[in-house]
């Protein structure tokens, strides 16, 4: 087994949310911790992944708006303190490209999730520590992870999208 720890200091975490469905809201979590354990060094596709978010690191560059997303109407932070993944399955699809599908929890409520993944490639850093890059997307319904907050605008336009992206950039330590 080798064993890979995400570097966070050279990752981000990401969603994206359709505002006023004219505009896109960047949010990230500062704190974040993930896993990956593969069966041989280079084939990914074996790979089991966990990842866990702190929800009290999210951050829109709005101190309002990340206030209002860690209370209730949103993932109620104090009671629910981390997002997790879980990996259930990884499909290469080719070289550099798979499909990784598990099971997302937020606010106790677990989904079956599929991300797209690019490799970006595996090198040794000038410290000796061998790296691998990824980059991961997909989208989720806010609403099936009980994120249900609704409002409309005067006019009767919605004030949130349902779908959320979601987008990382990671790069994995092998241990």
């Amino acid at each position: 087994m080798t064993t890979w720890k995400i570097d966070p200091s050279h990752s981000d975490v990401q969603f994206k949310i359709k505002h006023l469905m004219i505009t896109t809201v960047t949010g990230q979590f500062a704190k974040f911790d993930g896993t990956m354990q593969t069966t041989a060094d280079n084939d990914f596709s074996t790979a089991n992944i966990s990842f866990e978010a702190d929800i009290d690191s999210i951050s829109t560059q709005n101190a309002q708006r990340d206030a209002h997303l860690k209370q209730g109407d949103f993932f109620e932070a104090e009671k629910y303190p981390k997002l997790t993944f879980v990996s259930k399955e990884v499909k290469k699809i080719d070289a550099d490209t798979y499909k990784l599908v598990g099971d997302l929890t937020i606010r106790d409520n677990t989904r079956p999730v599929e991300l797209n993944v690019e490799f970006g490639g595996e090198v040794v850093d000038p410290y000796g520590q061998t790296k691998a890059g990824f980059e991961l997307s997909g989208k989720i319904n806010r609403k099936d992870f009980g994120l249900t907050f609704h409002a409309t605008t005067e006019t009767g336009g919605l004030l949130l999208s349902d779908e959320v992206k979601l987008l990382a950039s990671v790069q994995m330590i092998k241990q």
